[in-house]
């Protein structure tokens, strides 16, 4: 199956944070890399006295099951010190299932597509960079998803 996964930083060296949470998705079991996006750099979402977020999106293709997934991804991010200290606030990483194929998925720990997905554009044009073809079940293609959503302060960042 192929997912999606969000990626995001605004502590200790966010960009390094989210390079290494890279290669950590590209090191799952039963999992292999398709493609990462380039960076880009966020306003926070939530409260706006924290640092800006660095994002990307992944694409991997795994068998393993969405929840077997997320708990992969929930362990990256507790190696890399993940503290959860408010909603919506500052953290080391956070990982998140943004598709997993054309599932659609509605359970209290998890949902796919992704909560908000149509509404980010930290996670709509890394996406869209990768996957520009895509249909968002439930939602649609995300060229016109993108035609709805403005950048908001978001910038690619160039790579060196």
């Amino acid at each position: 199956m192929q997912a999606f996964i969000g990626l995001g930083s605004n502590l200790a060296a966010p960009q390094q944070q989210v390079l290494l949470a890279q290669c950590d998705l590209s090191a799952l079991p039963e999992t292999a890399f398709i493609r990462h996006s380039s960076l880009y750099k966020s306003p926070p979402m939530g409260p706006q006295d924290q640092p800006d977020f660095i994002n990307a999106v992944s694409a991997i293709d795994t068998t393993l099951s969405p929840d077997a997934l997320l708990n992969h991804l929930q362990q990256i991010e507790q190696q890399h010190g993940r503290v959860k200290q408010r909603h919506w606030g500052e953290r080391t990483l956070d990982l998140d299932i943004l598709l997993y194929d054309d599932w659609q998925i509605e359970e209290s720990h998890l949902h796919v597509p992704h909560k908000g997905i149509a509404e980010r554009a930290f996670v709509l044009y890394p996406l869209a960079e990768i996957a520009p073809n895509l249909d968002i079940p439930g939602l649609g293609p995300i060229a016109e998803l993108l035609a709805s959503c403005p950048k908001s302060g978001l910038e690619r960042l160039e790579t060196k």
